[in-house]
């Protein structure tokens, strides 16, 4: 039986604009194969209570972002190592994480 990490693909094509069409605010990493972008909160309690659900969430997908945290900012960088670039799971957290800052704060560009 082959591993999820195996059976996950990198987004190509048609498959990839699709996918990352309705995706708002998030913008190519320069010289990578990877999507970024910036979450603003009201404070830190904030930041780091949305940090915490989507760990919970990025854990059980075996899925984890590159991310860092100053105060109420966030920023996160997505893009499935073992695919060799953007995947599935990369937009599926993505847009959790749009839907769970929206509730808690707003978001920004870099």
């Amino acid at each position: 039986m082959a591993t999820e990490a195996a059976m996950t693909e990198k987004l190509t094509g048609k498959a990839r604009d699709k996918a990352l069409k309705d995706l708002k605010g998030w913008t190519k990493v320069k010289a990578r194969d990877a999507i970024e972008k910036t979450f603003k909160f009201k404070d830190f309690n904030e930041a780091f209570g949305f940090m915490s659900r989507v760990a919970l969430v990025a854990e059980k997908m075996d899925h984890h972002p590159e991310w860092a945290n100053v105060y109420s900012r966030v920023d996160v960088i997505l893009t499935t190592h073992d695919a060799g670039g953007l995947s599935e799971k990369d937009v599926t957290l993505a847009a959790l994480m749009d839907k769970w800052a929206g509730k808690a704060g707003k978001t920004t560009k870099k």
